[in-house]
């Protein structure tokens, strides 16, 4: 069976590496990857390099532009992509292409395909995050996807309502798992010799990103949160992600770039990868923020989360995640509710055990995705 795996950043690859690996493995199946969008930019880190160090080849790579600090760059960006996947589905044939998530670029990339009849299978389909456009992405390309692979029975019902095929939409569980079970992580001590930060401090990590549906209010939103972490900065070794590629996310970027550079106890961080993510994650008190890894990842472990904002409304809240707007006092009064917590809830991972991947390829071979 040939497979497509399209992917256009770091941080789709990290959540299909465990199933990549599978196929890759399996000689019934021909895997070919699909780097595109941020995966090729030298601003970006060049991240397609690291799928080939993981051990991959890249059989194709699609050059799309990657402007997104504006809507209209936005726009572009998934005009462009489409424009350019016109011409690769027009000459590029698979059985099954796996789409991932609900990013923009790959909305482009699935939406070129549509005339040409390829068989997607769409990867996280069923969740909702309200307060991103990703959310009408995510939803759309499951509308074009045959089939819909989920992570909870939640998220599986709502699959079903929007393509109204029972049958094609499967529950197996987060691949984010199969990374954490199956991921080595780093040390404490091999962590601080890559990345010079050292997790024996007490640290929160911090991991914003752009509410792209009001994205007039990032401006405020982010100056609300450093005014909160300039007051924990006092206690807390502050950790710092940048955001990703999404509209205003040049301001979040700009003001953590300044509060990093004239504050103490604070560390910026471009990205970790996979590797180092998880191992920061499973390291810190708690985490801060309004990413998807507040969500699944810090379940795992589990770890507290202050998820913050609207960007992930519609999610499942699990009893490690206190919800709140982006305001400084609540922010601080949440932290000053973990910190007089005893006991962390052992009833926070409704995402599977760490067999993703597997269910995912016994599927794909029992069905044979007629």
């Amino acid at each position: 069976m040939k497979i497509g795996i399209l992917t256009s950043s770091r941080a789709d690859f990290g959540i299909y590496y465990p199933l990549v690996k599978k196929l890759w493995n399996d000689k019934f199946f021909k895997v070919e990857i699909i780097a595109f969008g941020a995966h090729l930019k030298k601003e970006f880190g060049n991240t397609a390099d690291e799928i080939i160090k993981l051990g991959f080849d890249i059989k194709h790579k699609v050059e799309t532009i990657t402007k997104n600090k504006t809507e209209i760059e936005i726009a572009q960006n998934i005009g462009d992509t489409i424009l350019k996947f016109s011409k690769f589905w027009n000459e590029n044939k698979f059985d099954l292409v796996f789409a991932l998530g609900d990013r923009y670029e790959m909305f482009g990339a699935v939406t070129a395909a549509s005339p040409f009849n390829i068989t997607f299978a769409h990867i996280h389909a069923g969740e909702t995050t309200l307060g991103a456009i990703d959310n009408s992405f995510r939803h759309s390309i499951s509308l074009m996807s045959k089939y819909l692979f989920v992570t909870t029975a939640i998220y599986k019902k709502r699959a079903i309502e929007i393509i109204k095929r029972s049958k094609d939409v499967f529950n197996v569980g987060a691949l984010s798992i199969d990374n954490l079970v199956n991921q080595e992580l780093y040390s404490i001590e091999e962590f601080y010799k890559v990345f010079k930060i050292d997790l024996t401090k007490q640290s929160i990590l911090i991991t914003f990103h752009p509410e792209t549906i009001a994205t007039e209010k990032n401006k405020e939103f982010i100056e609300i949160l450093i005014q909160a972490l300039s007051i924990l900065k006092d206690r807390y070794q502050l950790i710092i992600t940048m955001p990703n590629a999404d509209t205003r996310a040049d301001i979040i970027r700009t003001n953590f770039t300044q509060f990093g550079r004239n504050t103490e106890n604070v560390q910026i961080v471009e990205s970790f990868g996979m590797k180092g993510y998880l191992t920061c994650l499973k390291n810190v008190k708690l985490l801060i923020g309004n990413t998807s890894s507040g969500f699944v990842e810090a379940a795992y472990f589990p770890k507290w989360v202050i998820n913050i904002g609207n960007r992930q409304d519609g999610r499942i809240i699990t009893p490690n995640i206190y919800s709140i707007p982006v305001n400084k006092d609540q922010i601080l009064e949440a932290v000053k509710q973990i910190e007089n917590k005893i006991e962390m809830p052992n009833n926070c991972n409704v995402y599977g055990i760490g067999k993703a991947s597997i269910k995912i390829i016994k599927i794909l071979k029992k069905n044979g995705l007629k």
